[in-house]
């Protein structure tokens, strides 16, 4: 049995690689696309991975190392500097309340083997499979964990591959069945509910599914809500609140806010009669500069969002 290193600590730790499957850098390289030189530099400038190290020195990276590549790499693409990535992730670190109970390799293994499954089903174009895989998943996961965790990362990795033979095809596939079942539980809860809540992609600033998605996580399990179709000029926002007369308006992001967010945010939350929030990447990568406004964020995490919006709604949270 090895013994290694934890590189922050320093302290030799016994890890039966029977138990946890750890990876050299040239396959961490390879499997994300990340060269051993980025990822060096990730480590020692950033410390945004913390490897294991052998008694040789060299790096062995977990399972939930590679992902928090992917997640650096998912921040990097919308454009966001690797020197505030680390601050970003230490927001969703307490998210894990469970890692403590269960070792989040172990979990991760378990959302990976589905989404293996996802893979298969989508690379045949089979429907019935892909339903079935679909069904088992949400019987055994809640629903930030299916979309966020097990087939939005399929679906980004789908996007990214449209380039390659196929990839296009296989993308929309996907995308077409996610987002025809996420309509289905909008309009569900759409009968039993009172709209009490409106949400609204910045235009250009995220695919429909995306926005969808942030509908049910807000709407779910006890706010109405109705989601404004993409390409809802940002200009006539005031207009529509003025006629549904929500309680709340929710605008949601992925992308970096540009510069001028702020000011534009702050000009609309004035001429509403209803609370202005923000959701998204661009609402952790907004809450300093809007910090004293009226603009309250809920984040970019299903349950946080969620939990937010309720404290809003309820008063007791101050922006």
């Amino acid at each position: 049995m090895p013994v290694l290193t934890d590189v922050a600590s320093g302290v030799p730790q016994t890890v039966s690689l029977e138990q946890e499957q750890l990876f050299p850098i040239r396959e961490v390289a390879r499997l994300t696309g990340v060269n051993p030189v980025t990822l060096r530099a990730w480590e020692r400038r950033y410390g945004l991975i913390v490897p294991i190290r052998t008694e040789s020195g060299h790096r062995l990276y977990s399972m939930s190392d590679i992902e928090r590549v992917r997640s650096i790499l998912g921040w990097i693409e919308r454009g966001v500097a690797v020197s505030k990535i680390g601050k970003l992730l230490a927001r969703a670190a307490p998210l894990q309340v469970l890692s403590h109970i269960i070792p989040s390799d172990i979990v991760l293994a378990d959302y990976a083997q589905w989404q293996r499954q996802i893979r298969v089903a989508v690379s045949a174009f089979d429907d019935v499979q892909l339903e079935q895989v679909y069904g088992q998943v949400f019987s055994s996961y809640s629903l930030s964990v299916v979309f966020q965790d097990i087939l939005l990362p399929v679906w980004r990795q789908l996007l990214q591959r449209q380039d390659q033979f196929g990839g296009t095809s296989e993308w929309i596939f996907l995308d077409g069945f996610l987002r025809s079942r996420v309509l289905q539980r909008l309009l569900l809860m759409r009968d039993t509910r009172p709209r009490r809540v409106v949400i609204s992609a910045l235009v250009g600033h995220c695919r429909e599914l995306e926005l969808l998605i942030a509908a049910l996580f807000l709407g779910y399990p006890q706010t109405g809500i109705r989601v404004l179709p993409i390409g809802q000029p940002f200009d006539e926002l005031t207009l529509v609140c003025e006629q549904i007369k929500p309680q709340a308006l929710v605008l949601f992001s992925n992308h970096v806010p540009a510069v001028e967010l702020p000011r534009r945010l702050n000009r609309l939350a004035l001429s509403l009669n209803c609370q202005l929030l923000l959701a998204g990447d661009a609402s952790d990568l907004a809450q300093e500069s809007l910090a004293g406004s009226s603009i309250g964020c809920l984040g970019n995490e299903g349950d946080v969002m969620s939990q937010r919006l309720k404290q809003f709604l309820a008063g007791s949270l101050d922006t």
